[in-house]
């Protein structure tokens, strides 16, 4: 898959990316969304390339930089970044820790995450949701003060290259 413009893989999430509450008028926040293939030597070290072509099973870190570049703070910051389709979190990765989970977007949780699962014989239990389900990820940022920032980062793993996923939203 090649990434670049035309919503590829690394620009599939740009646009999604925050739900900013300001404490002023005055505060503006910035963000840049970077994804970077991170590749292994010989010796098992990661480096990081820019993500323009990847391939089933490769990984994938996305970071956002929030950048306060108003003359007052921002309160309530809160950070999202949506997990493509093609794409599955890699358990462990969100950074900072604390971030929630959500499979649409809409609800989140602490996770991991946790559903009600009925079993063939009629009771109910508790199971974890597999983290290759989970379609967004939030940060509680709080407070971000003038001229400051902050970055969230997370992993995926590339599933699918198939029409209609992560580059082809």
């Amino acid at each position: 898959m090649k990434l670049g413009a035309r919503g590829r893989i690394g620009a599939a999430i740009v646009g999604v990316l925050l739900v900013v509450m300001t404490a002023s008028a005055h505060a503006t926040v910035q963000v840049r969304l970077t994804a970077h293939r991170i590749v292994k030597d010989a010796k098992g070290a990661e480096t990081f390339q820019v993500a323009e072509q990847i391939k089933p099973g490769e990984f994938v870190e996305y970071r956002a930089v929030y950048h306060n570049d108003g003359d007052s703070g921002v309160a309530k910051l809160l950070a999202t970044v949506p997990i493509p389709a093609g794409t599955e979190f890699v358990a462990g990765t969100a950074s900072p820790s604390g971030a929630m989970a959500s499979l649409d977007g809409k609800t989140y949780a602490p996770m991991p995450l946790k559903r009600t699962v009925r079993l063939s014989d009629g009771r109910e239990v508790i199971r974890e949701v597999p983290a290759s389900e989970y379609r967004f990820l939030r940060w509680s940022l709080g407070n971000l003060g003038s001229h400051k920032e902050q970055v969230v980062r997370t992993r995926v793993r590339v599933t699918s290259l198939s029409a209609g996923s992560a580059g082809e939203r």
